[in-house]
């Protein structure tokens, strides 16, 4: 079965961890540090504070903005619910808006029906690694006095109109995990140029510890240590950052067969009966998934058609305005609600041969060919 998504890892990052194994310092370390600063140098952005997850990376961000409870998070709701758990662990409300079909990224007319007096930030995601329209979001922002906190788990390695995502927003929050653009096996990251936020998170990092974390880019254990802000675990382990290292040095030809595919699916697939590209920029993006609309109520049945054919597809995501939690405060947001019915994921990862692409487009095309 072709999967819909796999990591690529092999011996060097084997190795890079065994090195760290033989290192015996295993958390936060002196990995840890090269893995941001290397980070920095490629974003070229003033701080980065390596995590352990996205979401870890997420709540981390929106704590440092103060908030107070209750306060407005404005967020699609076409996105994994990690977007989501991080405002509500930062004791906000979630606000849900729509997406705009042509992208699947944040509608920023929706964002203005939905906007309230205690509304305090947007989150963009830049769903499945194509940016948002961020001149447009952050002039918007400023001039209501929003903040802007990018979810960018989909998109490291993208940009903007040539300006890097992790540069654009307030904060901008990172993914790591096993299938992203490159994998710390777990791992996220928080970026930003404003001096007072990095200095809210870096102690909250760890356990709101302030002067330890130096002794411990330097692997060494210091007994003294003064606690000074509530905090959590959320550090990233050496262990994690020597994946992440090995990964960003192959990046470039990650990125260079991930866009060889999608090239090779949008020519193969535009044109067909039934079928609705989305609308992709592969100059400034590093594709994260590959995502198309199936029309007239037949996802699922090409789901059923490609997997008897030995191909796996996913739906990227339940809209969180659609799950029990929400079910109190749901809100109708039909353009989400549609795209929820058509929306499906086809296979797109690094080490995908091209007979298994050509196994996925084959499988699509006979798909509607049958149908006619």
């Amino acid at each position: 079965m072709i999967p819909v998504q796999r990591p690529e890892l092999g011996e060097d990052e084997l190795k890079a961890v065994g090195a760290v194994f033989n290192s015996r310092w295993l958390g936060l370390g002196a990995t840890t540090k090269e893995f941001e600063v290397r980070l920095k140098d490629i974003l070229g952005v003033k701080h980065v504070l390596a995590v352990n997850t996205g979401t870890s990376a997420l709540h981390l961000a929106i704590e440092a903005l103060q908030l107070k409870l209750g306060d407005e998070v404005i967020v699609p709701s076409l996105t994994f619910v990690a977007s989501v758990q991080a405002i509500l662990m930062a004791g906000l409300k979630p606000v849900f808006c729509e997406v705009l079909p042509e992208t699947l990224n944040l509608d920023l007319e929706s964002v203005k029906r939905v906007i309230t007096p205690r509304a305090r930030v947007i989150m963009p995601v830049h769903y499945s690694g194509l940016a948002c329209e961020m001149d447009e979001i952050l002039a918007y922002a400023k001039s209501r006095q929003l903040r802007v906190v990018e979810d960018a788990a989909h998109a490291f390695g993208s940009a903007y109109k040539g300006r890097k995502v992790g540069t654009l927003g307030d904060l901008t929050c990172f993914s790591f995990d096993p299938i992203k653009n490159i994998t710390c096996g777990e791992g996220g990251a928080v970026t930003t140029d404003n001096d007072e936020l990095a200095g809210i998170m870096i102690p909250k990092r760890i356990l709101g510890i302030e002067n330890d974390t130096w002794s411990r880019y330097r692997n060494e254990r210091n007994w003294s240590y003064e606690v000074v802000t509530p905090g959590y675990r959320y550090h990233l382990p050496n262990i994690n950052a020597a994946i992440g290292l090995v990964q960003l040095d192959k990046m470039g030809r990650f990125r260079e067969r991930k866009s060889a595919i999608v090239r090779r699916y949008d020519e193969a697939l535009a044109g067909l009966d039934g079928l609705s590209l989305i609308r992709r920029n592969l100059d400034d993006t590093f594709p994260f998934c590959y995502i198309v609309r199936i029309l007239r109520g037949r996802r699922n049945a090409l789901a059923a058609h490609l997997k008897a054919l030995g191909v796996i597809t996913g739906v990227h995501y339940i809209p969180n305005h659609l799950q029990p939690l929400f079910q109190a405060q749901r809100q109708p947001l039909p353009v989400t609600e549609q795209l929820f019915e058509e929306i499906i994921t086809l296979p797109l990862f690094y080490e995908m041969t091209d007979g298994e692409v050509e196994q996925v487009v084959n499988g699509v095309r006979t798909f509607f060919t049958q149908a006619k």
